[in-house]
This record gives structure tokens, sequence and C-alpha cells, in this order.
């Protein structure tokens, strides 16, 4: 693989409960739907389970996906293709910890960040749409 070793740990608080975050991150409607730059594989299932594997493409990277732990709270990742490592979710009520390490071309703290942001803006959604409804 080429590219340089990177690797890259944050945690972050958001105004969420340990249910929300974990539906925004297991189901693949919701993972879809903040993740919006990356277009994924058909075929994937309504909740990320063990095994699952999957393919995500930004741009003309192709990174492929292997769930290799997925319950209440974490969701391990091995990846390939564009990056050769693997991607750790931890979360609890009101925070998010992320940790990626791999190989690749591409700045994986950037995106890191950019992909956290993201989730903490669709859990802020979450709780207004929660908070409109009767």
């Amino acid at each position: 693989m080429l590219g340089t070793f990177q690797q890259s740990h944050l945690r972050i608080e958001v105004e969420a409960n340990e249910q929300t975050i974990r539906d925004s991150l297991l189901q693949t409607d919701n993972l879809s739907k903040w993740m919006e730059l990356a277009k994924f594989s058909s075929g994937l299932p309504e909740k990320l389970q063990t095994g699952v594997t999957f393919t995500t493409s930004l741009g003309f990277v192709e990174i492929a996906h292997e769930v290799q732990i997925a319950n209440n709270n974490c969701l391990r990742l091995l990846l390939s293709k564009g990056i050769d490592g693997y991607h750790e979710w931890y979360w609890g009520d009101g925070w998010i910890q992320s940790r990626l390490e791999g190989i690749s071309l591409l700045p994986l703290n950037l995106g890191q960040t950019l992909s956290l942001i993201r989730l903490r803006q669709f859990l802020a959604s979450q709780k207004v749409t929660a908070a409109k409804s009767p």
C-alpha cells in the first residue's frame, strides 16, 4: 500500500443520548445520511453487524469496510483499498470517540474531523426533529 502511516484519536461531546448515537452509527439508513459525501455499495443490511462488508467511494477513492465489532457501545471497521487499517467508534450518553489508524495517501485526520462534525450536526438535527414531534 502506498502512503504514510497515520493515526488519529478524537473525542467530542454531543447533545445526544447513547441510543441516538448508536442508531446513527449502526443503522445504515442513518449512516448514509450523515456520511452524505460517501457513496455506499448497494445491498447493505438495515443494521451493521459483525461480518458485514461494504464499500464506500469518495470521488475516485474506494474504501472497503469489514465490520469486526458492532455492539451497544462500539463499532470497529477493518479498512482496505484506499485505507489499510481500522476505524473504531465508542460512544455513551453525550460523547463519541473515534480512533483511526492506517496507511493511506488520504489526509485521515482531516477526514475523521469532518466526519465527526457531520455526525454532530446530524445528531443535533435529530434532537430538533424529536422535539417537534407530538
